[in-house]
């Protein structure tokens, strides 16, 4: 048997391709499917099933690209109201690779259609894997409140905790892979291993814990992170099957005065630059959200699905730059800045600046701190006196907030924070800087921290 896992890292995604006697399956593939087209053929294999574990919402499958391309038959969950050529898994219900067997097994709760699916090797009685989805992860199980069905988040609570006690029933030795890993909204607390084994979920997984049906319910619907505004938008675009992705052409490249007169019609100006390049100057009114962090998942957070956008990137990353969008259903990117920001500077066109320091330098005398990290970091530890507005709700917050006072803009190691001083400077605020490093590393070089609400 041939197995391997991809791993996307900006989505915290995990795929799998599994292969054997010359036939191969993939489960949950990202958009990018050229990678299991090249294993596969580097393998001998010939993929002849693509199958889903739950109609995700994260990211936007390539079910259907990688089904045109290779002639395989897509499978996903009976329940989930697909909409595209498909065969429906019920629970029990079994396919074969060669000489391997694939095994649906219905894991509700994170959507009521989840599966999960058991792999068994030749004709072993006991499962090698299980592949979990969204159902169970490596030190966490996932979410129920994304909304994305007409079930309360109680009823969908309660299916997640028969689904964990099901999967528990398995084997201490057999192998736990997730359709996620640390740093996906699809948890709220995943550890950095990409799997782990039914065994040691059992003694290591704080959400296995033993308790009652009533106090998991209560336990997996609080402290969770916040779901951003792309999550229903993937899901609609996964069930309805996403439009085939027929070219890899990229947007047109603008110059500087045509792509100033697209931002001045309403596009969203995306600078993907690094926050130390984006600080000391970039097109005056540009959202700024670096390729070298969750970069879609937090354009997805704060531009809404339907919004056109124009893209400042650095030469050479722009095929990334309008990939990773597609990846999460973001596909109006209108525009690229031809030349980049040298080219805008030249242009004569407005250019806004930030400020972009080490914390112990940019907080202090009358300056205000705000903290943009999640709830859960914020209890941790914080400064005194910081004022908390997750990021997530910055642009909302911003309405309250004195455009006319200094404000420090804090996370955990710079990343959010120079995304919230650029929300704050297209909102109208004047006085903003980033601190680079974070509460991190403030807290680890000794600085004087608060714990609590």
């Amino acid at each position: 048997m041939h197995f391997k896992q991809f791993y996307v890292g900006c989505l915290a995604h995990a795929s799998y391709l599994i292969g054997d006697g010359g036939e191969a399956v993939v489960v949950d593939p990202s958009r990018d499917i050229e990678m299991y087209l090249e294993e596969a053929e580097a393998h001998g294999l010939s993929i002849k099933w693509v199958l889903e574990t739950h109609l995700h919402a994260d990211f936007v499958s390539g079910h259907r690209d990688l089904a045109k391309k290779t002639g395989a038959r897509i499978g996903i969950g009976a329940n989930a109201g697909a909409k595209y050529e498909h065969h429906p898994l019920n629970d029990s219900d079994e396919i074969r690779v060669g000489a391997m067997r694939i095994r649906a097994l219905a894991t509700p709760g994170h959507t009521p259609e989840s599966l999960s699916y058991l792999v068994f090797e030749n004709e072993a009685t006991e499962p090698w894997a299980v592949l979990t989805g969204d159902t169970l992860f490596v030190g966490d199980v996932g979410r129920v409140d994304i909304l994305s069905s007409r079930l309360s988040v109680q009823d969908l609570a309660g299916m997640m905790y028969d689904s964990v006690q099901k999967l528990m029933q398995l084997p201490d030795e057999v192998r736990v892979y997730p359709a996620h890993g640390a740093g996906s909204l699809c948890g709220r607390s995943i550890r950095s291993e990409t799997w782990s084994t039914i065994g040691q979920e059992r003694l290591m997984n704080p959400a296995l814990r033993p308790m009652s049906r009533e106090q998991f319910v209560a336990d997996i619907t609080r402290d969770v992170p916040e779901t951003p505004v792309y999550f229903l938008h993937s899901r609609d675009m996964n069930q309805a099957g996403p439009a085939l992705r027929e070219s890899d052409a990229l947007p047109p490249l603008l110059p500087p005065v045509e792509f100033a007169a697209r931002a001045a019609a309403g596009a969203v100006v995306l600078d993907t630059r690094t926050a130390d390049r984006f600080a000391p100057g970039h097109p005056l009114g540009a959202l700024q959200v670096g390729l070298d962090g969750q970069y879609a998942s937090w354009v997805g957070t704060l531009v809404q699905p339907d919004q056109e956008m124009l893209l400042v990137c650095e030469p050479g990353r722009e095929e990334e730059a309008v990939m990773r969008l597609a990846r999460v259903g973001y596909e109006n990117v209108i525009g690229i800045l031809e030349g980049g920001f040298e080219a805008w500077k030249k242009a004569g066109l407005p250019v806004g600046t930030v400020g972009w320091a080490p914390i112990e330098r940019a907080i202090g005398g009358a300056r205000t701190v705000l903290d943009v990290r999640r709830p859960a970091e914020w209890s941790t530890f914080h400064l005194k006196d910081a004022v908390h507005v997750p990021l997530a709700k910055l642009s909302d917050a911003a309405r309250d907030l004195d455009r006319e006072r200094a404000y420090t803009l804090v996370c955990a190691g710079g990343y959010r924070a120079s995304i919230a001083s650029s929300v704050l400077a297209r909102a109208g605020f004047r006085d903003l800087v980033a601190a680079s490093d974070g509460m991190d590393a403030y807290r680890k070089a000794g600085g004087a921290v608060e714990v609590g609400t």
